[in-house]
């Protein structure tokens, strides 16, 4: 009975951390979530900040890499680590 009850609790445990794992970027085991952003603040190279109407945006799969069009007319790629997308202006 003790040995039913561990591979039990085995698999249970073994099912949360496989469902884990079907995790890909801001999507949730199918569950397709759309974001809309329209104000972004983004750090340039030498360290001076841009901020600005987001026109559009898109992020790649498996990658932390966005590319969005500021009302600047300017397409930036980025790494999520120097950008901040926002809902609204801050």
């Amino acid at each position: 009975m003790k040995k039913i009850l561990a591979v039990a609790i085995l698999l249970v445990t073994l099912c949360f951390c496989l469902t884990g794992c079907m995790t890909i970027g801001n999507r949730d085991i199918g569950l397709d979530l759309t974001h809309s952003f329209t104000w972004a603040i983004v750090e340039l190279g030498n360290g001076e900040l841009i901020e600005g109407e987001v026109i559009s945006w898109r992020d790649f799969d498996e990658s932390d890499v966005v590319q969005f069009t500021l009302d600047n007319g300017i397409t930036y790629l980025t790494h999520y680590s120097k950008v901040i997308l926002c809902t609204s202006k801050p």
